[in-house]
């Protein structure tokens, strides 16, 4: 098959499969719901508090990152439902091409959908918070909408990577989110300085209008892309040594 072919292919298993295509689509959905819902009503009063103005400006990110390591980890589980993957590696039995595009289509899908869901919860969010409102043009909103985008496809990416490792969504998803709600501050208090090198910790840092110590944004989300890189590069090797 032409590389071509295998990239629309890999497109259609996720658009026809709903776990994935449903998780790609809470990405957006689930962010867009949680602003409407906070920022008309507790907006302007956790303006007024001071803080972070483009920080604040992403609090739905918080759940949007689950969504996207929801769909990084079902866009991939679902090969290994049924026999599924047996039959991709009979129309594709050059692995190294299967991997790409999978990887390729994860990446394009979660970055294409994230980007569109940052810069949608911004412009929404800010819409409600009266002369709190910031623009584009604030120090660092600009930085922190790409960056946010971005950040969202890395944990995707991270999320598929494990998955192939594992071949289990569900013990990927049992593994990363009570990680990234709970374990990642309780280690934060503990650890101090060194959970700011934690994948959610270090990525989220291109949020902040003004990151307080640690890594700088860019930095710290190339930390990030660091830790999707190492899955998926334990995810090519399972997926490269085991049987289908």
């Amino acid at each position: 098959m032409s590389v071509t072919a295998v990239l629309h292919s890999e497109w259609i298993k996720i658009r026809s499969v709903r776990a994935s295509f449903g998780s790609l689509i809470a990405v957006f959905a689930a962010t867009l719901a949680v602003t409407l819902l906070v920022f008309p009503t507790v907006g302007r009063a956790e303006a007024d508090n001071g803080g972070d103005p483009v920080f604040g400006a992403f609090y739905a990110i918080n759940f949007a990152q689950i969504a996207a390591i929801a769909f990084g980890a079902t866009a991939v589980s679902s090969e290994y439902a049924g026999g599924a993957l047996r039959i991709s590696l009979a129309a594709v039995p050059h692995r190294g091409l299967f991997y790409a595009a999978k990887t390729a289509v994860v990446t394009t899908a979660a970055l294409t959908v994230g980007l569109a869901t940052t810069f949608a919860t911004f412009f929404v969010g800010q819409a409600f918070l009266g002369r709190y409102a910031i623009g584009l043009s604030e120090p660092g909103a600009l930085r922190a909408c790409f960056g946010a985008g971005i950040y969202l496809a890395l944990m995707a990416l991270f999320a598929a990577g494990l998955t192939f490792l594992l071949r289990s969504a569900v013990a990927v998803l049992s593994l990363l989110v009570p990680f990234i709600l709970i374990v990642s501050f309780v280690v934060g208090d503990v650890a101090g300085g060194a959970a700011g090198y934690l994948p959610d910790r270090a990525g989220q840092q291109v949020l902040h209008q003004d990151p307080a110590g640690g890594l700088a944004p860019w930095p710290g989300l190339a930390v990030t892309a660091l830790w999707a890189a190492a899955a998926l590069l334990a995810g090519w090797c399972t997926l490269h040594r085991r049987d289908a």
